[in-house]
């Protein structure tokens, strides 16, 4: 055993399980996807951290634990199409390859997009779709989807990508008021999302999920 995979464990016992993270899916492919493989080379050692890892840009990767109470608010199941917005190198598509039918995963940065091919590869995952263009206006040509999912802060989520959701799909979003943020989960039903807050995070809000500066006179 290799001393990431032994971190991997270690993240999984004392970062995944103690947050009330049981789902056998989403333990099962924590346990298998090689999170150091999906981190900039330089930041590998720290590919295990319970912290969010800084990416550059105003860029995270998820820390572990909010990524998997996230999904484990979600429920997604094997035969659904989820939306991957901000999917960065790639990690957080590669677990949730594991859980569902297939995976969008959009990505602005075209560096992070090859490098996420890369590793997807590598880990021999073929049920995901790599989209590049803005995070914010999601993918639509591949859509409507079960699931969205988004990887970062957010003031809102854009109509772009609520419109993408199915009737009777669900979205993950975390909340941002200052340094404090909010996951909350949405159920599209009749056309309209209703929330309910799921617990506690934070990250740096996402190009696009900003709120709109008034103007002042």
């Amino acid at each position: 055993m290799t001393d990431f995979d032994t971190r991997r464990m270690m993240m999984v016992d004392t970062q995944v399980r103690p947050s009330d993270v049981t789902k056998f899916p989403i333990i099962d492919a924590m346990l298998r996807v090689r999170r150091e493989n999906f981190v900039p080379t330089a930041r590998r050692e720290a590919a295990y951290m319970g912290e969010n890892i800084d990416l550059g840009n105003g860029r995270v990767l998820l820390e572990p634990r909010t990524l998997a109470k996230m999904l484990d608010a979600l429920d997604i199941s094997n035969d659904e199409l989820v939306l991957d917005v901000g999917c960065a190198l790639g990690y957080s598509s590669a677990i949730i390859a594991h859980m569902a039918a297939a995976v969008v995963a959009v990505e602005e940065d075209s560096d992070m997009i090859r490098e996420a091919q890369e590793a997807l590869v590598e880990a021999g995952i073929d049920n995901v779709i790599l989209h590049e263009g803005p995070l914010a206006g999601g993918a639509a040509q591949h859509g409507p989807y079960d699931v969205v999912l988004v990887e970062g802060g957010v003031h809102h989520l854009p109509q772009a990508l609520a419109d993408q959701i199915k009737e009777g799909g669900r979205v993950a979003c975390l909340f941002m008021q200052g340094a404090l943020g909010e996951v909350r989960i949405g159920y599209k039903r009749d056309g309209q999302i209703s929330w309910r807050m799921a617990f506690n995070a934070g990250a740096a809000v996402l190009d696009g999920f900003a709120k709109e500066q008034a103007f002042e006179f």
